[in-house]
């Protein structure tokens, strides 16, 4: 660039701004809702509503075919919407503008006014294009507020998909994807699908429970569940991703091989069935969408007249393979019960022709609301409606009746009258309310007088056959209803019908079970961190579940590692060195914490800690002896159990006979012949010996386990030598130990203990349940 020529350019930018401030701003008052409405500045709230109403129902795009009444509406909406709001109403009267779009507060709008004496700034200076008054208003009749959405949409989504997009102003990528989600809103608008726009800007509350946490956002709704769309936002995308919300299974292909089978299930599901007759090689959207609508009603199956295979089906029913068809069959599937035609089926045309045709011509009761929407309840004299219900049985026996009957409806179709059939065997409580043998058919015509259900009702006397006679006698009473109401003579209630198509529950699990998975497998790649969060919530929940028990078991392991102090009167404890020549391998599994066992005296102060309130999985091993046996008893004890010493679950104690010989019996009348207890008058009953006895207590559970002592000639051999067993037992001990014949055979008594307590944390033993623990004193 020239030196010379910089100077202007330079200066003519700085100037820039300075000129566009100069410019006029476009008046406030282009739009006046005083004038759109026609009412005065002074007008009452009353006088708006009523000009407000007036120009609606005039103006209104479904009674104005005017091109620019769709305009027009959208004006006078808006300008109610302005002065029906007292708070807008004011703003608009003092400063031009309801102070919806304002940039600024109403405190900086005026001191842009006194900015400078020189200068007048006005907030429509700052309308970009991108601001929501500026932009196309085609989007305005889709908007969707919180209850709106809740109370209508919702529920209306269990008929129809939605296509929801979440937009706000200063939203760049909005207006880039305004083209296409025009031309996509239209194009299923007019296929039968739903379409709402959610400003976030003043529907925050719906846009978050939406889940909508940027814009733009594209979203579909079904079922009353929300998936987002997470593609490029092109016209193909769009149409797929309505098409996939649709469940997979609501159209099936029919070829020349299952035409039969599927027009011969209307036994099974109770329903007339659809084909739709194109050349077309996909099923086309509008149909899909149709057959869920009507999903509840019909069954729908599509033929592809092009394709080799369906041209038995084609010449069958004499199809016109150029022009879409459309045929409902019924009871009779040698023949449609009704047909269109049409160079391009339209959705109107469509629901038109299905809503004549949404049930069978003698529709059988299998749930509560086919009974409510074919036998309605009288809302006044001119609009009565009766029933005529065949109750019959199931199977072959029943078929000629129910053929005859069939027959009767078909030649006596009227607005008045629906000719409808039950099962008894799977409607028991109808049938009883009306029938006095379920063994036989019977018709009977009724009319619901309320929703509690109760009904007035007459019955034929004779039960149905289907004869002549029976067809004049039921044509005879039908003439006489139609001038005499007062016929239907009987009054009953009835309770609510079985849903007999219902799915088990088992099934319904299931399901709810896969969508589940799939949400979380959909959320897990598509999903961003506000969305997953309620799924992370979970997963961390359960985590640190896990590990707290993990933590607090491993702090609960090592603080019974803890000494803890006597509180007991007496407490003995025998000390015992190990010595690994005196067990085996096998026997050392369990490695002990401390060199020596450690048993303490049960007595009725230390009862409760060490018995009664024991926690849950611990128990307490308990040697029967007495003041003679004491000391050997305890020696041979501590050398039976040592070994297992190492498990925190167990404690060992043992119990003097000579204090509590009373609470040992009571307690061994629990165990199946264990001790055989002796009466009083026994001679030996203060001689019967207990000493060697020990006992597994579990305190929690209330139960426990026995070993009975060892009786030395069961083995029929020597057992070893005194002096052996006491240099095995006391390494500590400086003197010769006591070598008596008593004190061998006491010390025999807890041969094998160490086996019975193998068993015992096998959990083999047999165990004995008392209702409670008694006193110890």
């Amino acid at each position: 660039m020239e030196p010379g020529r910089a100077g202007p350019l330079l200066l003519l930018l700085l100037l820039l701004p300075l000129l566009l401030l100069l410019l006029p701003a476009a008046a406030p008052g282009d739009f006046d809702p005083y004038r759109v409405l026609g009412v005065g500045r002074s007008s009452s709230q009353a006088d708006i509503k009523k000009a407000y109403k007036r120009l609606a129902r005039e103006w209104h795009p479904d009674k104005n075919k005017d091109p620019g009444a769709e305009d027009k509406f959208i004006q006078i909406s808006k300008a109610y919407e302005i002065l029906s709001n007292e708070e807008k109403r004011a703003n608009f009267d003092r400063y031009g503008d309801a102070g919806e779009s304002q940039g600024f507060s109403q405190h900086q709008h005026r001191q842009f006014h006194r900015f400078h004496d020189g200068f007048y700034f006005d907030e429509s200076f700052f309308h970009f294009p991108f601001n929501s008054e500026r932009r196309d208003t085609s989007d305005e009749k889709y908007l969707l507020h919180f209850s709106h959405y809740i109370n209508e949409i919702v529920p209306d989504s269990f008929k129809k998909p939605y296509l929801i997009k979440i937009t706000s102003d200063w939203c760049f990528s909005c207006i880039h994807i305004e083209p296409v989600w025009k031309e996509v809103a239209q194009e299923l608008e007019a296929l039968g699908a739903g379409i709402g726009v959610v400003h976030a800007g003043y529907e925050r509350r719906l846009a978050h429970h939406l889940g909508a946490h940027s814009t733009p956002t594209l979203l579909g709704l079904i079922n009353g569940k929300i998936t987002f769309f997470h593609n490029a936002v092109v016209r193909e995308n769009l149409r797929q991703f309505v098409e996939n919300l649709l469940p997979g299974n609501l159209v099936e292909k029919i070829t020349d091989k299952n035409y039969i089978r599927f027009l011969s299930d209307w036994r099974k599901d109770n329903k007339p069935h659809v084909l739709l007759f194109d050349h077309m090689p996909v099923v086309p959207l509008l149909y899909k969408l149709t057959a869920f609508a009507y999903r509840d009603y019909l069954s729908f199956g599509y033929v592809y007249v092009g394709l080799r295979g369906t041209e038995e089906l084609s010449s069958q029913y004499n199809i016109n393979v150029y022009t879409p068809t459309m045929m409902v069959f019924k009871e009779h599937i040698d023949r449609p019960s009704d047909v269109v035609q049409a160079r391009e089926m339209k959705k109107q045309l469509i629901d038109d022709f299905l809503s004549q045709n949404k049930f069978l011509m003698v529709a059988r009761l299998t749930n509560q609301r086919l009974f409510q929407e074919l036998c309605p309840v009288k809302k006044s004299h001119r609009q009565r409606k009766h029933c005529v219900v065949l109750l019959t049985g199931e199977g072959e026996k029943f078929a000629e009746a129910y053929e005859a009957f069939l027959t009767f409806a078909v030649a006596n179709t009227k607005d008045t009258l629906k000719f409808v059939h039950v099962y008894n065997e799977r409607q028991p409580e109808f049938a009883d309310a009306l029938l006095m043998d379920r063994g036989t058919s019977a018709v009977v015509i009724l009319e619901r007088r309320n929703n509690a259900g109760k009904i007035a009702y007459k019955a034929l006397e004779e039960a149905w056959t289907g004869s002549k006679e029976d067809n004049f006698i039921l044509l005879d009473l039908l003439d006489q209803l139609r001038t005499d109401p007062g016929l239907l003579s009987s009054e009953t209630v009835v309770a609510d019908l079985n849903d007999e198509l219902a799915p088990m529950f088992l099934i319904r699990w299931l399901y709810s079970t896969l969508d589940y998975i799939s949400d979380c497998w959909d959320s897990l790649f598509h999903s961003n961190w506000r969305e997953m969060m309620p799924l992370l919530s979970l997963l961390f929940s359960a985590l640190f579940i896990l590990f707290g028990t993990v933590i607090v078991q491993a702090f609960s392991d090592s603080s019974d590692t803890r000494d803890s102090p006597p509180s007991e009167k007496e407490e003995t404890v025998t000390k015992t060195e190990k010595n690994d020549t005196s067990f085996s391998k096998e026997s050392n599994s369990r490695i002990p914490k401390k060199g020596f066992v450690e048993v303490t005296e049960l007595t009725d102060i230390n009862y409760t800690s060490n018995l009664v309130r024991l926690r849950p999985g611990h128990m307490n091993v308990v040697l029967i002896l007495s003041n003679s046996t004491k000391t050997p008893l305890l020696q041979k004890f501590a050398l039976e159990v040592y070994t297992f010493t190492g498990s925190s679950s167990l404690h060992f104690s043992f119990l003097s006979l000579d204090k509590h010989r009373e609470w040992l019996e009571y307690l061994l009348e629990f165990a199946q012949d264990a001790a055989p207890i002796p009466n009083q008058y026994d001679k030996h009953f203060l001689e019967r010996d207990y000493t060697g006895y020990v006992l597994a207590l579990n305190g929690h559970k209330k139960y426990f386990c026995l070993f009975k002592p060892h009786r030395s000639g069961d083995e029929g051999g020597t057992l070893g030598s005194c002096e052996d067993y006491d240099a095995s037992l006391h390494v500590e001990a400086r003197g010769k130990p006591s070598c008596s014949p008593g004190s061998r055979s006491i010390k025999n008594k807890l041969h094998k203990l160490s086996f019975w307590m193998e068993r015992l944390l096998e959990g083999s033993l047999q165990r004995f349940y008392i209702p409670s623990w008694p006193a110890l004193d």
